[in-house]
């Protein structure tokens, strides 16, 4: 799991890095677990763009991946690790005893042949989902639900994890999120043992707009450079900061901006990201 370089031939080639897939055992999809994905290109269903900057891209199939793990205490053996377009973590087809084939995200040392299992007797071994009541103290876990039977939700990118940090007497368990934050989880709630592989993929270096295209993210034009009417930071006399705090085509602040909206779950915040 490493990064391979280029020899500097082109502008390109100079500062581009991708994976090397080391780790790759297949290079085809399971069909059963995959479907076919409708590009949307950012519009909604009147064709307005509500998400600037998408479309294009290459082709993606869809493949199913089992955040739930509810298959409880029935083993799991793994059959191959395989690249996903649609996410950045790795994934991992494995095969159960009774010929059930799923896939999940593929924890960082993952190899094929090794068995997993979930329930709230497993062990606390790499690739095993286990209540968070039942995690030793000290544990690095991924893909955390937040509601009991409905899936990871949390830590699911590549070469993150979280810890768990405490454990109370109201039935929560206090976790350190990769941001920082601490936030207490149900105890009922399941985590994945370990962390998400790939981890190299924050220090991949993209190297040409070409494969942002490949993507599907289309170009990003600043707002300091386009007309006032366009934008509320554009115009100007030669080349102007903006005036103003930076902020979006619609005046909403875009740095540093407060974004949370959801004073319900305030209260599971133990500790925020924001704190020093």
């Amino acid at each position: 799991m490493a990064l391979k370089s280029f020899n500097p031939l082109t502008p390109v080639l100079r500062y581009k890095t991708v994976s090397d897939f080391a780790e790759i055992t297949a290079t085809e999809p399971f069909k059963a677990l995959t479907e076919g994905k409708k590009r949307t290109g950012g519009r909604n269903a009147h064709g307005r763009i509500t998400s600037r900057r998408r479309g294009g891209g290459a082709k993606q199939l869809y493949r199913f991946i089992d955040f739930k793990r509810n298959r409880e205490g029935v083993v799991a053996t793994v059959e191959t690790i395989e690249y996903d377009p649609n996410r950045s973590a790795r994934i991992a087809l494995v095969r159960y005893i009774d010929g059930q084939r799923r896939y999940i995200l593929a924890p960082l040392g993952f190899e094929v042949g090794r068995q997993i299992v979930a329930g709230p007797s497993a062990p606390p071994e790499v690739g095993n989902a286990i209540p968070l009541e039942k995690i030793p103290l000290g544990t690095m876990v991924h893909n955390i639900e937040l509601t009991p039977g409905k899936g990871g939700q949390l830590v699911r990118s590549a070469g993150t994890l979280a810890e768990v940090a405490a454990r109370g007497d109201d039935g929560y368990v206090t976790v350190k999120l990769p941001s920082g934050e601490y936030r207490k989880i149900l105890g009922r709630c399941y985590a994945t043992i370990g962390q998400v592989g790939n981890i190299e993929h924050e220090n991949i270096a993209l190297g040409s707009a070409g494969r942002n295209r490949h993507l599907g993210r289309r170009p990003k034009v600043r707002g300091v450079v386009m007309n006032p009417v366009d934008h509320p930071m554009g115009g100007g006399e030669g080349k102007t900061s903006g005036g103003r705090h930076p902020c979006s085509p619609w005046g909403k602040p875009a740095k540093g901006g407060k974004t949370r909206n959801n004073k319900r779950t305030d209260k599971f915040i133990v500790r925020s990201r924001h704190a020093k």
